[in-house]
């Protein structure tokens, strides 16, 4: 009777030791269910704020497609190159059309002395696409086959060169010409000496009675019958060709 008891007893306290790592398993399942939920609600907050970018984007009446596409590196450069050389190119423009005025001003200046003096027979200006030109007629500062200012004409040599005096001071090249006719004169072989001669003779009296003049800004030169201005058919064409030209350079061909 005593063993039954015993048995019943027994069996009455069953073993409650999975209940632990039941119920550690349900909170591992709760803790993932948790941590699922809240990642699902901030993708729905990410996805409802990017929804509400799109919305703003299509309704403001500038889309995506309206903007220009990505301009590879080279290209880009390729256009600040071509950006730089514009601008470059745009200011030697304005530099050129403010030196067209500077001479343009020098030359009523010399005009107005040409008038002064009566020498419109004789002397005379022009913009040409090198520079201010200014032409003296060979008889004007020279005799005949002569490479030697006239003593009565190196007052006139002397007012020229303060017409020189500019600032800032500009290059300046001295050229003589002459007709056709073959020279002859022991001094000289060819119309080429003569002409070059006509040229150095005349800076040096500029130069040398004007210290206000940079001589390392001057240089001669001799075309010799070559570079006609007109026909030597006629005596007056003849005239035109035997001459000096001053030619004032712009800053900016320097």
């Amino acid at each position: 009777m005593s063993k039954r008891k015993k048995k019943a007893h027994h069996e009455d306290h069953v073993d409650e030791s999975w209940l632990i790592p039941y119920a550690d398993i349900l909170t591992l399942l709760l803790a993932l269910f948790i941590v699922l939920f809240s990642m699902s609600s901030i993708d729905a907050r990410k996805f409802n704020a990017m929804s509400q970018a799109f919305n703003q984007a299509l309704s403001s009446g500038t889309g995506i497609f309206e903007y220009p596409s990505p301009v590879p590196t080279d290209e880009a450069n390729n256009l600040d190159d071509a950006k730089g050389k514009e601008k470059v190119e745009q200011s030697q423009e304005v530099k050129e059309k403010i030196e067209k005025l500077e001479l343009e001003n020098i030359q009523k200046k010399v005009n107005t002395y040409i008038e002064d003096k009566a020498l419109t027979e004789k002397l005379s200006t022009s913009l040409t696409d090198e520079g201010l030109l200014l032409t003296i007629r060979d008889n004007v500062l020279f005799p005949s086959g002569s490479a030697d200012v006239r003593q009565e004409d190196i007052k006139t040599a002397n007012e020229i060169s303060e017409l020189l005096v500019m600032n800032p001071p500009r290059n300046i090249i001295i050229s003589g010409h002459t007709d056709n006719v073959p020279i002859r004169n022991p001094q000289f072989e060819s119309n080429w000496e003569l002409s070059v001669m006509r040229a150095i003779n005349f800076m040096k009296i500029i130069l040398n009675n004007n210290h206000k003049l940079d001589p390392a800004l001057f240089s001669a030169k001799g075309y010799g019958e070559f570079q006609p201005v007109a026909s030597n058919d006629t005596a007056e064409g003849k005239a035109k060709n035997r001459r000096v030209e001053i030619l004032i350079l712009p800053i900016t061909a320097e």
